[in-house]
């Protein structure tokens, strides 16, 4: 006699389970919508339609379009901080500051990715104000930023009495530096330039 979960059967999915798989298909949806056309350009139909649902479905997940684009944001810097996490430590670094160094070139390749540019460097701070949009940013990056510069000033690599304003600091470059390069006409040039600019900075807190 076969059991309720022999083979040929399925589990059925809680009413949980359903929201949740609605919820992400929305928010995939959204973030290859906005990143090809930006937000201003992507109606909620839109959304809906490339991701299976009806538009009710939408409004039930998401009170509005700027409810669900902050949901994609939130996942795009989600991505980046995992990212930067996996292969900051793929190279097996152990000196803090080298390992900012290459976070650095990471962080520069990736903001020409259609999803890091348009939806968390160009219309981030647009559509929820910077504010909000640093808010989303911090959440996910500042915690790894912020423990790299503690290492760096642990070993005595990094001059500083204190982690946290150095990290605000590089944050701010760093941001600066990916919104430069991302609206560059020459990309690569400009990843260039940025990089030098941002070991440069790197170099003046490194203690001797």
């Amino acid at each position: 006699m076969s059991s309720p979960t022999s083979a040929g059967t399925r589990p059925r999915r809680t009413q949980a389970d359903r929201s949740a798989a609605t919820r992400d298909a929305l928010i995939a949806a959204a973030r290859r919508l906005f990143a090809a056309h930006g937000f201003a350009e992507v109606p909620t139909d839109s959304i809906a339609t490339a991701a299976g649902v009806t538009r009710g479905a939408l409004y039930h997940q998401f009170a509005d379009k700027m409810a669900l684009f902050e949901a994609a944001l939130d996942a795009v810097e989600a991505d980046v901080a995992a990212r930067l996490a996996r292969e900051v430590a793929a190279v097996g670094q152990s000196d803090p500051v080298e390992a900012m160094r290459h976070a650095v070139r990471i962080w520069l390749g990736m903001c020409t990715e259609p999803e890091v540019q348009r939806i968390a460097l160009v219309d981030g701070p647009s559509v929820l104000g910077w504010a909000r949009w640093r808010e989303i940013c911090q959440r996910h990056v500042f915690g790894l930023v912020e423990a790299v510069v503690s290492l760096g000033i642990e070993s005595g690599r990094i001059r500083a009495r204190s982690a946290r304003p150095i990290a605000h600091v590089l944050m701010g470059a760093s941001d600066e530096a990916a919104l430069y390069v991302a609206e560059a006409e020459d990309q690569e040039l400009a990843r260039a330039d940025m990089v030098e600019a941002l070991n440069q900075l790197i170099d003046g807190l490194t203690a001797a």
